[in-house]
């Protein structure tokens, strides 16, 4: 609360300035200079003082009003901020690219909430892209992405490891070899992939580049799962998370192509807004998902 109205305020309720002054411990000429100021603020006149007391003007209980309204919002922003960086509870608005999203955060999330009931967390899964551009424009408290550099605005943090694998159907042919040796092999084949803007299409570009491979067909989908059940299907090999795949591969309906450079690591990484308040609450799901994925990797320990 400004300054200058806090002492008028002091000074219209106890009617007196050396009163004023002893209630805000300062000395009279210093309240007497606040009130003044604040006169010089609104061109206007806000006190009558004779030498025993002091009245409001009209223009004063005007003022007098306000300030006290002013002082109870103030009051109860501060009450308020002091609960959220004191109590656990309340909305939490978390994002997530679809690896993450859909194959780790719902365990994570079971884990938070028998903690820490009173949360009321809401979940936005998209692309790494879309999840950046919303922690950055305050719709959500925290995202969880992989792929590339989320861009300026953000603060970046490693949360863990992923290995990125190529499946293909169990009836596809390249399924039965011990490995694909030959690039051109896969450079052949229908690649069934994500759109730009995915941590995992970011992920199968780089590796494929890598590698020197072209393909000479790309499939884009719009979901992990249609990606998987296409794949299955028959109709081309995906450059996916173990993560997303470990169901299909223990049930046979997909199988790894072994090929150099595999598995691929990428990261998790988890983005928040520089410089923003982070509440109890934040920083409680914050310290349960890093403890839930390890920790810090070993070059950074």
């Amino acid at each position: 609360m400004d300054q200058s109205l806090q002492v008028f305020a002091t000074v219209a309720e106890t009617r007196n300035f050396s009163r004023a002054g002893e209630r805000l411990h300062m000395t009279q000429p210093a309240v007497s200079q606040h009130v003044r100021a604040l006169e010089e603020r609104y061109g206007v006149r806000l006190l009558e003082r004779d030498n025993k007391s002091v009245s409001l003007t009209r223009a004063g209980e005007i003022v007098l009003h306000h300030a006290r309204e002013i002082g109870s919002l103030y009051r109860r922003m501060n009450e308020m901020v002091a609960d959220l960086l004191h109590h656990t509870g309340g909305p939490l608005a978390v994002g997530a690219s679809y690896t993450f999203g859909e194959y780790v955060l719902p365990k994570a999330l079971a884990r938070f909430n028998l903690a820490y009931p009173d949360v009321r967390p809401s979940i936005t899964i998209g692309n790494t892209f879309d999840i950046a551009d919303k922690v950055r424009r305050r719709e959500l408290d925290v995202g969880i992405v992989e792929g590339e550099e989320a861009g300026g605005g953000l603060d970046e943090e490693w949360l863990s490891d992923d290995e990125m694998v190529i499946v293909a159907g169990a009836s596809h042919p390249l399924a039965a070899l011990q490995a694909v040796r030959a690039p051109g092999m896969l450079a052949e084949e229908t690649w069934v992939v994500r759109e730009p803007g995915s941590g995992t299409r970011a992920a199968a570009d780089r590796w494929l580049a890598a590698a020197g491979i072209a393909p000479r067909r790309l499939m884009e989908m719009g979901s992990i799962q249609s990606i998987k059940e296409t794949v299955e299907a028959g109709l081309g090999i995906a450059f996916l998370s173990r993560l997303s795949v470990s169901k299909e591969l223990k049930l046979g309906t997909v199988k790894l192509l072994r090929a150099p450079g595999l598995p691929f690591k990428r990261s998790f990484r988890i983005l928040l807004r520089q410089g923003d308040l982070r509440t109890r609450t934040l920083e409680a799901f914050l310290h349960q998902l890093r403890s839930a994925q390890g920790g810090k990797p070993k070059e950074q320990e």
